[in-house]
């Protein structure tokens, strides 16, 4: 009995794995319908929201940025 006891936290770790990958593996048996990717794309683009507004407008200032920066070359340079 005493060796069962040592036996069962070994085992749990598997068990439970194969519980979970047998669980995700299951279709999905709800009845509730998902809009279409398509569908959620075009309503975000519509009524965009304010703060992802202002990030891309940020993002768009630092591209530029970065474009008028001269970027020095990565290729080390030749010594005769």
């Amino acid at each position: 009995m005493r060796d069962l006891l040592y036996l069962l936290p070994a085992l749990a770790c598997p068990v439970g794995m194969g519980v979970m990958m047998w669980l995700m593996m299951r279709p999905n048996r709800s009845k509730t319908v998902e809009p279409s990717p398509d569908a959620a794309g075009a309503a975000n683009q519509v009524t965009p929201d304010p703060e992802v507004a202002s990030l891309r407008k940020e993002i768009a200032g630092l591209r530029a940025e970065l474009e008028g920066r001269s970027v020095p070359s990565r290729t080390p340079e030749r010594t005769p």
